[in-house]
């Protein structure tokens, strides 16, 4: 059984004055840093009484503070609800890794415990083994994730060893992915993007891009891609899009930056312009490959009637 962490007051004293909110609750519980932030973004942490999230992480402490922290399960102890349907497709197979074809819509892993209806919800289902691979707890086993709308190829593990290679292939850009997008204006036949990515907005995230990372600023992080266009569709056009990188938002980003926004993207598309009936980002994780790993999804219902329908004009 999982254990619970009691309600906790620490009262901060001269010594600790001027202490970070992250670093003091890391110190005093014993957390790491993320864990930290996932104890703040879940709410139940008041400074004063005045409840903090994870924007105040870096808060500096005066003397005679008081923090406050509600009961809590520490994250890497919680567990995903097995659920055996709807039965994902696996795309691929192999010693401690499986990798699974996520619909549009559904979430790579619960944020909460008895959230149901992920991908991880399947995967222990079908392995219970899962649990407690990698971070643990409500991620055991996800090696990637794709945005909830983003449909296409997701890598779990199932066992520490396996999950350690593939982040670190991960980590180290090793694994080829390509994604296939309907994106909305015109695009060269071929090129590559190298521009500077910066999250600048959290709960819905946000990112901005840069020409260069230089021209970013602290905490930019480089973004690296390669695009094809295959099929040119009247004033929007099918790409393909080799990641050499990657980092939140990613493509969705870019190629709105480079003037041809992802068909039905609602946080960097065209709005009110778009007229591809889209009922979602037309964005699909079409191929992933490293070393034995290998896998391909097939473009989904709603992805091909999108392009259909532009092909019809």
């Amino acid at each position: 059984m999982p254990h619970v962490v009691t309600a906790r007051i620490l009262e901060v004293d001269a010594d600790a004055a001027g202490a970070r909110l992250d670093v003091l609750l890391a110190r005093s519980l014993g957390l790491s840093r993320a864990d930290v932030r996932w104890l703040l973004a879940r709410g139940g942490v008041r400074v004063d009484g005045r409840e903090v999230g994870p924007g105040d992480k870096g808060a500096c402490l005066s003397a005679g503070a008081r923090v406050e922290v509600e009961p809590f399960t520490p994250r890497a102890e919680l567990h995903a609800v097995p659920q055996p349907e709807p039965a994902f497709p696996v795309l691929a197979e192999g010693d401690g890794w499986l990798v699974l074809d996520k619909p549009a819509g559904v979430p790579v892993h619960p944020l909460e415990e008895g959230e149901t209806g992920t991908l991880l919800n399947f995967a222990v289902a079908r392995a219970p083994e899962i649990h407690g691979v990698g971070e643990g707890g409500l991620r055991s086993g996800v090696v990637h994730r794709l945005d909830v709308d983003t449909s296409g190829a997701v890598v779990l593990a199932t066992r520490d060893d396996a999950w350690r290679r593939l982040r670190h292939a991960f980590r180290r850009h090793r694994v080829h992915k390509r994604y296939r997008a309907i994106a909305l204006g015109s695009l060269p036949d071929t090129g590559r993007a190298e521009v500077g990515l910066v999250v600048t907005q959290h709960r819905p995230a946000r990112v901005r891009v840069f020409p260069d990372v230089a021209a970013a600023g602290a905490g930019a992080r480089t973004g690296r891609l390669e695009w094809r266009v295959a099929e040119r569709l009247g004033d929007a056009c099918l790409v393909e899009v080799d990641l050499e990188t990657g980092f939140l938002h990613q493509v969705r980003a870019t190629l709105a930056w480079l003037g041809a926004p992802v068909a039905g993207d609602p946080v960097y598309g065209p709005g009110p312009d778009d007229r591809s009936g889209a009922p979602r980002q037309m964005l699909h994780a079409a191929h992933l490959a490293y070393q034995e790993v290998v896998a391909d999804s097939h473009d989904p219902a709603d992805f091909r009637a999108t392009l259909d329908r532009l092909r019809a004009g």
